[in-house]
């Protein structure tokens, strides 16, 4: 990263469902904390787990901050934190138990469709309340940069999915 790259505006969704997910998430922010400028946490929510439901329930946050670099710059970050805190995907089964998932939300108003290495906004992100309750906290006027629609529309347009407030400052 040069300190001379532009600044662009990341959200990043945050959750744990393996260890002490409230340290996990706090530890994750404030490593997220050292590589983003106005780096903002938002409140810690419970969910009960989508796709493969035979799991405990997850503690989810989101965090965003100006991020100098490229997406994939910002992939390898997040892949690193998330092993810092144990995550190792070749021994997890596919959408269950983890110590910590980082997922890129948006990346400002850029659009990336590299499947598998990386989609942006995140491929889940408009059918996840999990990933949008936190997002809207922190930018209740956000949009999803292919269509300009706003999220929060979307948000209100989902099924209840099991979310509450946890009601655990996040750091």
């Amino acid at each position: 990263m040069d300190s001379s790259d532009p600044l662009t505006r990341v959200f990043l969704g945050l959750g744990s469902n393996r260890g002490d997910g409230r340290a996990i998430l706090a530890g994750a922010a404030e490593a997220l904390s050292a590589r983003l400028t106005d780096c903002r946490v938002s409140s810690f929510y419970s969910s009960a787990p989508m796709y493969v439901v035979d799991q405990p329930e997850f503690l989810n946050a989101a965090v965003s901050g100006e991020f100098a670099g490229s997406p994939y710059e910002l992939l390898s970050l997040v892949n690193g934190i998330e092993r810092d805190f144990g995550r190792n995907r070749a021994k997890e089964r596919r959408m269950g138990e983890r110590t910590l998932d980082i997922d890129i939300l948006l990346f400002g108003s850029l659009v990336v469709a590299d499947p598998p290495a990386l989609v942006i906004p995140h491929a889940g992100l408009l059918e996840r309340k999990f990933a949008l309750l936190p997002l809207l906290e922190l930018d209740p006027e956000a949009v999803d940069p292919r269509t300009g629609r706003a999220l929060a529309r979307s948000f209100a347009e989902l099924e209840t999915q099991g979310i509450y407030y946890a009601d655990l400052s996040p750091l």
